[in-house]
């Protein structure tokens, strides 16, 4: 398999990376449960970062081409196997439709925290506790630190050791943490107080799943979510 040798300036990169591999898929190129190259070799292909390629890969399981299989890599889907469950990815502007996926998300993430206070093993709080002092070198170096956040979010949901949190969580990624990502990469002022509020809100997360006290990472994560949708309004207005 052979990436193309250019990439046209005026075409999305994650766009490019995800054409190419529906087409090997297509193409036969890529039987249904064949893996798929791994975000590293993904990467070196196209000379892109790692966010692009997880942004690709994400459109793929989205339209049911694609799936995960924890622990093992992310798998080309048997044919009729696509998915139902449809999300129109919203604009900044369109604020009825992000209210409502956001109430969607605070039940998911909320329930995903839950399960992660229950189910984590001394591995899972390690990754997690990793992308967290992650999140603070980024702040540290005054970058927004978008993969890190990303790191985040999946190890806990990760944590549950439920496939179906899992694919769920991929799909609903690229619909509004990518949008709030957005945001914040198109924002003029660095929000030093809002960087720190967050990194609270995710300390208060990881103490309750590392207490193994469901309830409050369920609440910490919903209070997380519903600020994070607050915050949106403001990186948008500047």
């Amino acid at each position: 398999m052979n990436a193309p040798t250019t990439l046209p300036r005026n075409e999305s990169l994650t766009h490019l990376v995800a054409q190419w591999l529906t087409e090997e898929i297509a193409q036969k190129r890529l039987q249904p449960g064949d893996k798929l190259p791994s975000e590293k070799q993904l990467c070196e292909q196209f000379s892109v970062s790692r966010s692009v390629v997880r942004e690709a890969v994400s459109q793929l399981k989205s339209e049911g081409l694609v799936s995960s299989q924890q622990g093992r890599g992310v798998f080309v889907n048997e044919r009729g196997n696509r998915q139902s469950f449809r999300l129109q990815t919203p604009s900044l502007g369109d604020t009825r439709n992000i209210a409502q996926i956001i109430e969607l998300l605070v039940t998911i993430e909320g329930g995903a925290a839950r399960y992660a206070a229950l189910h984590h093993t001394p591995d899972d709080l390690k990754r997690i506790k990793r992308a967290l002092i992650g999140m603070e070198y980024a702040i540290a170096d005054e970058r927004l630190g978008d993969e890190e956040d990303f790191a985040f979010h999946q190890a806990i949901v990760d944590a549950t050791h439920n496939p179906h949190f899992i694919t769920l969580n991929e799909y609903l990624e690229q619909y509004v943490r990518r949008l709030i990502r957005q945001a914040r990469s198109n924002t003029a002022t660095y929000h030093h107080n809002l960087v720190k509020a967050v990194q609270q809100e995710h300390m208060a997360i990881v103490q309750a799943i590392e207490a193994r006290d469901p309830a409050a990472a369920s609440s910490a994560a919903e209070n997380h979510l519903r600020n994070a949708a607050q915050r949106l309004n403001t990186y948008i207005k500047v």
